[in-house]
């Protein structure tokens, strides 16, 4: 909770089952870098595709990730929920890119992360993609149990 991890651009991975906890922990996370005067994002995958699909129509993609690279820490909540298209794998790839050994990344996916791979969907792509969250400091976090949601409706 002290941030460190962003001062050193490391990146965390988290996943697990529904309702377990990932996007709290992410949002916690990210509010704490908040709170220490780091400049943070956060995305669901669902909104960050559509953002980039308009930004392609409209002729902003460029702005659009400018802005994003520009923060200290980028979130992205429910990675695998919904298919990725071709834009939206390059504008995440130029984005990891630009972030990479300079800024800290959070992923949190109900997918296994051996299996984002295949979620990316296209070779060449997925190999970048995957080296550029997975390689230098990268901090794993699978979270175990059953869904949150579940045991306040009991």
């Amino acid at each position: 909770m002290d941030c460190s991890f962003i001062a050193r651009a490391e990146n965390i991975l988290i996943d697990g089952k529904t309702g377990c906890g990932k996007s709290f922990l992410a949002c916690a996370l990210g509010r704490q870098a908040c709170f220490m005067g780091y400049r943070v994002e956060y995305f669901s995958m669902n909104k960050f595709i559509e953002r980039i699909a308009l930004a392609k129509l409209d002729g902003t993609i460029i702005k659009v990730i400018n802005h994003i690279q520009r923060n200290d820490l980028v979130i992205f909540d429910d990675f695998g929920l919904q298919p990725l298209d071709n834009n939206s794998r390059l504008a995440l790839l130029q984005i990891l890119e630009d972030c990479y050994m300079r800024k800290s990344v959070i992923v949190t996916s109900q997918l296994p992360v051996a299996k984002w791979y295949d979620y990316i969907n296209e070779p060449t792509l997925a190999d970048a993609i995957m080296d550029r969250l997975t390689a230098g400091e990268t901090h794993r976090i699978e979270l175990k149990g059953e869904s949150l949601r579940r045991k306040k409706q009991k």
